[in-house]
């Protein structure tokens, strides 16, 4: 049975179960067994690990960019490399509009070994695609079936702004503060939910505070009403993709979202919910929501039907496909 060697710096991250450990079910039921191992911080432990892709099929590297020294042995001792990357990582996110060399560098080593490239959306596979001519999008996706659009109508009356992510990204939701503040005061019947590991609070809204969990994500989700994706606009997110558009939609609400990076790959204007740019802009938008039950329902629902390319099955298909002919091609050979 052929067998794959999986290397991720983070294998607690949401990036590596979203896109790597909710396939390896799937790559097993096809005949593809897979090991997955955690890149070590130290030199001769990772060249060591690096060593053992001579006893696999192939390996699947997954967002970590290589220095030049493993990358050349990688590429020796690997009978097929392909690279996963969903965020731009050749820009640091902490400071995304500095010029990063050492992290350009290290991404088109790391890209020009690869025989495949796999990334999220269409703006990274452009960054790639300037490295290695065999790129693939294959977006990042999530199982359909366990979310629930809820059907019931809210007893309590009030109409939840939900934000759904991890401390680093928090700050995107804090830019939109003004806006937030500024809705708190001419509604006093809206609420802003935070699914996440901090919070922040607000003078003029109520701000509910539910800690993030996978076992209770989802109802967090239907039970709110205007999914929110602000981000700011610089070169880390001009290449990124707001995945929690996703999530919102898998529960049928609205969203509003700032039009940047590949949040146009999935948001239409008008038809599954609204771009917003600027202060007075989300205010307009969040208010046109707010105060129209029944667009939230359309835009919503429209959104839940838009999300059939995204369904985990449909992602595993074509990711088992590519990993099947990445075998077979070197078994040829």
């Amino acid at each position: 049975m052929p067998k794959i060697l999986i290397l991720s710096r983070h294998t607690e991250s949401a990036s590596f179960r979203l896109r790597i450990q909710a396939y390896l079910d799937v790559l097993r039921q096809t005949g593809i067994e897979s090991d997955v191992e955690k890149l070590p911080s130290g030199f001769w432990s990772r060249i060591r690990l690096l060593r053992r892709a001579n006893r696999y099929d192939g390996v699947v590297l997954h967002k970590k960019r290589l220095n030049s020294f493993e990358a050349f042995w990688l590429r020796r001792w690997a009978n097929f490399i392909i690279y996963d990357f969903d965020d731009a990582v050749m820009y640091d996110s902490e400071n995304p509009d500095k010029a990063s060399p050492r992290r350009q560098k290290c991404f088109e080593q790391t890209v020009k070994m690869a025989d495949w490239v796999i990334t999220d959306n269409s703006l990274l596979a452009g960054q790639a695609r300037k490295f290695c001519k065999n790129v693939e999008v294959i977006p990042t996706g999530l199982d359909i079936n366990s979310y629930r659009v809820c059907e019931t109508e809210k007893r309590d009356g009030k109409i939840r702004l939900v934000w759904i992510g991890g401390s680093s990204t928090l700050g995107f939701l804090a830019d939109i503060k003004e806006s937030l503040e500024q809705i708190g005061s001419q509604f006093n019947n809206v609420v802003l939910r935070i699914i996440s590991n901090e919070f922040f609070d607000l003078k003029n809204m109520k701000v509910e505070k539910c800690q993030w969990s996978l076992e209770n994500q989802i109802s967090d989700l239907a039970a709110s009403d205007i999914g929110l994706v602000p981000m700011p606009d610089n070169k880390f997110t001009q290449n990124k993709f707001g995945f929690k558009m996703l999530q919102y939609a898998a529960v049928g609400l609205p969203i509003i979202a700032s039009p940047v990076g590949a949040n146009g790959d999935f948001l239409k204007p008008n038809h599954n919910g609204l771009f917003a740019s600027g202060c007075s802009d989300w205010v307009k938008k969040m208010t046109q929501l707010i105060e129209d039950a029944q667009l939230r329902k359309q835009l919503g629902l429209r959104a839940r039907a838009d999300l059939e390319c995204f369904d985990v099955g449909v992602i595993g298909k074509r990711l088992t496909e590519l990993v099947s002919n990445c075998i077979k091609t070197t078994d040829k050979a």
